[in-house]
């Protein structure tokens, strides 16, 4: 966790206003939380720290690519990512975090570690479903996209010209001559 201590910020001697700071996150990021998703990374995080008389407000903006693989082929790609998030810290008597846009800190408290913040803005960006944009267009050509569709169920088509019992052609017509 070493690693994690360039993601501390010490507020106390900060000035009241905006203070800019900016984060690269690559894969040796994620591998700190255990987090192995990702074939590597590659994102830029902008932080603004808004001091103020009682409370501070951080807000984030991740942008850049991961390589993931594809869920449904395996198949590695680069997934876009962009996402925003805004964090107030409040000081109160016990730290709290239960709300996820509001975390409480101890009034002796002079420092926050944004880490986790970091980590959970950018895989909470991540689509539930991670597919190769080749298969959305049709352009990925692969042996498990082939298979896939070998075993996938056939639409039967169904014929208009079917033989029907003369007696249900009768009981329709009851519906239709009221």
């Amino acid at each position: 966790m070493k690693e994690l201590k360039a993601y501390t910020i010490p507020f106390v001697g900060l000035k009241v206003g905006k203070h800019h700071f900016d984060y690269h996150i690559d894969n040796t990021f994620f591998l700190e939380f255990d987090y192995d998703e990702f074939n590597g990374a590659d994102l830029d995080v902008d932080l603004i720290l808004e001091k103020k008389t009682t409370l501070l407000e951080l807000n984030f903006h991740a942008k850049g690519t991961v390589h993931i693989n594809c869920d449904v082929t395996n198949e590695p790609f680069d997934q876009a990512v962009e996402d925003t998030f805004k964090l107030v810290v409040k000081f109160g008597e016990h730290f709290n975090d239960d709300n996820e846009e509001i975390l409480i800190l101890p009034h002796g408290e002079y420092q926050i570690n944004i880490a986790q913040y970091i980590y959970e803005l950018i895989v909470l960006a991540l689509p539930a479903k991670k597919v190769h944009p080749g298969i959305e267009d049709g352009t990925l050509k692969s042996e498990i996209l082939n298979k896939l569709e070998e075993l996938s169920p056939k639409e039967q088509k169904t014929d208009d010209t079917e033989e029907t019992d003369p007696r249900w052609d009768i009981l329709k017509k009851l519906l239709t001559d009221k």
